[in-house]
Formats: structure tokens, C-alpha cells, sequence
């Protein structure tokens, strides 16, 4: 058998030839990141349940424009877009279904406000949920966003679904808001506290530009605040890794899920 690394080296070239290009031709760098900041300390049981058995992943992405997509030159360079595009590639035999929640402007209220409608209809196996970049540029009270994020993580739980927490972007009209690093820096510590995974996006896009990988204007639209093209392409390659990862090396008493799962 294929051993795993090769067979993950493998399917991100075979999502990025797909679209006639392999990763760093398609961003124009290369997608690394520091090891901590792509490493999920959790497992994703459900994710992991849905492909052993055969049955569609369904993926559901919950957050604001950079969700959505804003900054990307269409609907089909949008993260989530991307990022069916390579769990597809690495499980060819599987139905993948990763819907798109975003919405430009919305705080975390206004997200989990919308879990009923957004989120839960779709019975996910897994909820990538974006939050904090929106209450750091409007300066929103901290204190409702913390209750709000403990809320929605709750709620999700509830589900018996599996969760990602993603953080703000490393953008320049996001990094000169002070209270930035305390919203990352109780994502981190919420994902911790609740044992959720979290996606260190701003630790990532801030290592592609402080390390040199890139420039600013490389991974950020010309708004100074959006992602572009390259930088979602490669936050979807990030996170198809660390999917596809987490999910397969999941032991088999912990994928036992809700979702379903009828006798």
C-alpha cells in the first residue's frame, strides 16, 4: 500500500492538475506553514465515520466575506469551492459536499443566529466556522463575542458534529486593530477549553509574509483586508491536508456519529 505521505503529496497534485496547475503555480509560492500551526489537536470522528462508510461528506462553511469569498475572482477560486475540489481528488470514490455559509459583513451573533436555517439543515459531518475578523474591524463588544463563540461551539456539539474554528485573516486593515490579538488569542484558548480543532489562519498567512515567502500584495486583495485567489487556493490546500489527515488516521470507536446513523 501507498504510504500515507505519499498518497497525501499525491492528491494535492492531482486536485491542482485538475485545473492544469500544481500549488505553487497556482499561487504563485508555496503553501507552507509552521507544523504547530497546521496540526489539529483533536480527531474528526464524523468526518472520518462518513468515508469509512461510503456515505457523502457533507462539509459546511459558516463565517463572513472571506467565507464567501470576496477578493477571489469568482465563485470556483472561493475557499470551500477549493476546498471540495481536493477532498474530491484524494477520496475520488466518495460524494463530497461542502456548502458555502458566507456572509460578507456578519459578526458571530449574526452567524450563529443562522445555525438553525445555514448549518444544521445540512446534518454536516464537519463545520468549518470563521468568526472574529468582523468584530475586530467594527470594534464589537469582546465580551459578546466570547459568549457567542462558547454559544455556537456549544450548539455544534449538541449536533455531534465535528468543528473547525478558524481565525481572523493576517491582513493590514486587520492587524492595526488592538484588539486583534486578544480575539485570536481566545479562539485558541476556546478551541483548547472545548476541544475543538482550530485552523490558525492568521499564524499561516503571517508566516507566508514575515518568513518572506510572500509579499502582502501577494495573498491580500487590494482592499487591504480580503484574500485573493492564491491565499485562498492555498488556505483550501491547508485545510484539505489536515481534513484528510485528521479524519484517516481516526480510531474506529470514535467515529460514531448521529448524523446518518439509523438502526
Amino acid at each position: 500500500m501507498m504510504p500515507f505521505l505519499a498518497r497525501l503529496l499525491l492528491s494535492a497534485s492531482v486536485a491542482f492538475l485538475a485545473l492544469g496547475q500544481s500549488p505553487s503555480a497556482a499561487t504563485g509560492f508555496e503553501c507552507a506553514a509552521p507544523r504547530d500551526a497546521t496540526r489539529l489537536k483533536v480527531k474528526l470522528p464524523n468526518t472520518a465515520r462518513a468515508i469509512r462508510r461510503g456515505k457523502e461528506l457533507v462539509i459546511v462553511a459558516i463565517g463572513s466575506s472571506s467565507t464567501e469569498g470576496v477578493g477571489a475572482s469568482g465563485p470556483g477560486n472561493t475557499y470551500p469551492a477549493r476546498l471540495a475540489r481536493e477532498l474530491a481528488a484524494y477520496w475520488p470514490s466518495h460524494n463530497i459536499r461542502v456548502v458555502n455559509s458566507g456572509i460578507r459583513g456578519e459578526t458571530a451573533d449574526e452567524m450563529l443566529a443562522r445555525f438553525e436555517t445555514d448549518v444544521m439543515p445540512h446534518k454536516p459531518h464537519l463545520v468549518i466556522w470563521q468568526a472574529g475578523s468582523n468584530t475586530v474591524l467594527k470594534g464589537g463588544s469582546f465580551d459578546d463575542y466570547a459568549e457567542t463563540l462558547r454559544k455556537g461551539v456549544a450548539r455544534l456539539k449538541a449536533a455531534k458534529t465535528d468543528i473547525i474554528l478558524m481565525d481572523p485573516q493576517y491582513a493590514p486593515r486587520v492587524i492595526r486593530q488592538p484588539a486583534l490579538r486578544r480575539v485570536v488569542d481566545y479562539m485558541r484558548q476556546t478551541a483548547d477549553d472545548l476541544g475543538v480543532g482550530l485552523f490558525q489562519r492568521f499564524a499561516i498567512m503571517r508566516h507566508w509574509v514575515v518568513s518572506g515567502e510572500a509579499k502582502m500584495e501577494d495573498v491580500i486583495a487590494r482592499d487591504q483586508l480580503h484574500l485573493n485567489d492564491a491565499s485562498y487556493g492555498c488556505i483550501a490546500h491547508l485545510l484539505a491536508n489536515i481534513v484528510t489527515e485528521v479524519a484517516r488516521d481516526a480510531p474506529a470507536a470514535e467515529t460514531q456519529s448521529v448524523f446518518h446513523s439509523k438502526p
